[in-house]
């Protein structure tokens, strides 16, 4: 293609974790943009992927799986968004965890640099950025250590973080990251733990709530601000997405609005959520059934969750929809698809 003279590439986008809630939205808004986008997908036919989506088998941890997935015409400029993770509500060290997320990170950008990408885009998380005291606006910083966030999945996300702002330096990778709080929204085909809570509430079986709070982007804007970061995001800068820092109370309200159950008004003390995780945690031990009640769980409600998107704001044209319009539009998806 001639532009202004001068032949302009082709581009294509290479896509890991395509199966995933965050994943098959980027998919959806590539395709809908008419861009050429190939995933890599662990086991292709057991996962839904949308049908226009070059689908390559692969792995993060299979290098030459890898190679033939960088494979591309030379005339085509690569986009890379790695989207591939193991998240873990367990807190303590995990062997997979670690594999998936740094080793996986690492052969990503060692591929990237072998075949001179475009760009790289790194979905991170919000949960590598230490804490501050009260409810203190946390922005983007530019070092990650993973000693000063809490739970495994923060400290593999921290060290992979800052794998790939090494290797802005290191290979001149034109690379930028993007900090996700929670997620959330329709098509959430793998239940995640806002998706499980509704489908709990609607179910009656949360009879009561925990005073904290928490922070969760509409899967469909994060998507969008994704696709903008792969052409407006900056080289070795990093993007908070998040929405409104909302309290468990407003999500029993918004559930309760969107569908018309029954209200949930009871709202534990912290103090007390505490003590409950702990003799909730020590019955798992005996029985072996996971609870969703833990010390991390609680930890993550009463922390500080005031996460500022400004920057996305400003430099990638993010918008964040209401969260109680995401609710409403989750609740109509599981309505639709039979799951309540």
């Amino acid at each position: 293609m001639l532009v202004g003279g001068e032949t302009m590439k082709k581009k294509i986008y290479l896509l890991t974790g395509a199966t995933g809630n965050l994943g098959s939205n980027i998919c959806r808004a590539l395709i809908t943009r008419g861009e050429t986008l190939r995933a890599l997908v662990r086991n292709p036919g057991t996962e839904s992927v949308h049908k226009e989506v070059e689908i390559n088998a692969g792995d993060v941890l299979d290098v030459p799986s890898l190679e033939r997935f960088f494979h591309v015409d030379e005339d085509a400029d690569i986009y890379v968004i790695h989207c591939a993770s193991v998240v873990t509500l367990d807190p303590n060290y995990n062997q997979t965890v670690h594999d998936v997320n740094i080793t996986g990170t690492q052969n990503i950008i060692d591929l990237c640099s072998k075949h001179k990408v475009k760009k790289l885009v790194y979905i991170s998380s919000t949960g590598v950025i230490p804490e501050l005291p009260g409810n203190q606006a946390m922005v983007e910083v530019d070092h990650f250590n993973p000693d000063a966030v809490i739970g495994y999945y923060s400290k593999s996300k921290a060290a992979a973080t800052q794998l790939v702002l090494d290797a802005v330096d290191k290979y001149d990778l034109d690379a930028s990251i993007v900090f996700p709080t929670g997620i959330f929204g329709p098509y959430d085909y793998g239940f995640g733990l806002i998706t499980s809570n509704i489908i709990n509430i609607l179910q009656g079986k949360i009879p009561c709530g925990v005073a904290g709070t928490f922070n969760c982007a509409d899967v469909r804007d994060l998507a969008e601000g994704v696709v903008s970061c792969c052409s407006k995001g900056r080289k070795g800068e990093g993007y908070i997405m998040g929405n409104q820092t909302v309290t468990m109370q407003d999500l029993f309200d918004a559930v309760a609005e969107a569908s018309g159950c029954k209200r949930v008004k009871l709202i534990l003390p912290a103090g007390l959520a505490k003590f409950l995780a702990v003799m909730a945690e020590t019955v798992s031990k005996l029985t072996g059934k996971s609870s969703i009640l833990t010390r991390f769980t609680i930890y993550n409600l009463v922390r500080n969750n005031n996460f500022s998107s400004e920057k996305a704001v400003k430099e990638l044209n993010y918008q964040f929809r209401p969260f109680s319009e995401t609710i409403r539009d989750e609740v109509c998806w599981l309505h639709e698809e039979g799951l309540i």
